[in-house]
């Protein structure tokens, strides 16, 4: 049953599919007074698929300081909705200031959970998820980008991350450069028609998007195995020559390369194109 306890609520809405809404989220709704949403033309679809007419505030990273001045008397007796334009508000999304606000100010504040783009992509990447790190948005500058792509690189768990279609392109070629034999994961336009991911190393991955002209529109989510090889890395392949030609003996080249990624802890794409040469020698 839903209550009329005025105050925020959170109220998280699909990211593609507006079959995604739950029915807690549409009672929420129904009952406010007050819809706080990032581009009222945006949430307007949504509403008009449910039948709903609201009062609309527009709320950015430019006006939010206005709107919490404009609003800030009606929030103890009015049931107040923050919404993004999708997903659960907050991530990457406007909003923190004023949910800031009632909590220093002790106004009532609820979660209506619901779609995320980041569980979904990360439950498809096939990438080991018990341990992750969100990032937000890919940067848009060359210096951060290079950062952020570092961070990446040295992370000791699971990173997921944000990729506007301006800069999905510049992403991979960046990601193929500093860790072309990571695992990764690419998601675009979830819950929608033309959803799709891409899994496999960076060199393949990257490979496979650019093939066509299509993949780069759209939203994207990216997720990236762990860095759990730091130490392994520094294992010397030469090492073990004697012992991989006595496997090759025995086994097949796919064989010898799970057993050596097993011992050394060395990705396979690399361990492959050593035992490939060693094989071929």
């Amino acid at each position: 049953m839903i209550t009329k306890n005025p105050g925020i609520y959170i109220v998280a809405t699909p990211i593609g599919n507006l079959d995604d809404i739950s029915k807690r989220a549409i009672d929420t709704i129904q009952d406010a007074d007050i819809i706080i949403c990032e581009n009222p033309k945006h949430s307007l679809k949504l509403l008009n698929k449910l039948g709903i007419k609201k009062k609309l505030i527009s709320l950015h990273d430019y006006n939010e300081n206005e709107v919490i001045h404009r609003i800030s008397r009606e929030l103890s007796d009015n049931k107040v909705i923050l919404m993004s334009d999708s997903g659960s508000p907050l991530i990457s999304d406007p909003g923190f200031k004023l949910i800031k606000f009632c909590i220093e100010r002790h106004i009532n504040i609820t979660s209506i959970p619901g779609p995320s783009s980041i569980i979904p992509a990360l439950q498809l990447s096939g990438i080991p998820v018990n341990d992750f790190s969100f990032l937000g948005f890919f940067p848009k500058h060359k210096k951060e980008m290079l950062n952020f792509v570092k961070k990446i690189k040295a992370a000791d768990k699971t990173t997921v991350f944000f990729v506007s279609s301006h800069k999905i392109g510049t992403c991979l070629e960046l990601l193929e450069v500093e860790l072309n034999d990571k695992i990764v994961s690419i998601s675009k336009e979830l819950t929608k028609i033309n959803e799709k991911t891409f899994r496999g190393n960076v060199i393949e991955v990257k490979a496979d998007f650019f093939k066509s002209k299509h993949n780069f529109k759209g939203e994207f989510v990216i997720v990236v195995e762990k860095n759990s090889l730091n130490q392994s890395q520094k294992i010397n392949l030469k090492n073990y020559e004697k012992e991989a030609y006595k496997l090759l003996s025995k086994f097949s080249l796919t064989d010898v390369v799970e057993i050596v990624h097993k011992l050394t802890g060395i990705t396979k794409n690399k361990v492959y194109k050593w035992v490939l040469k060693l094989k071929n020698s």
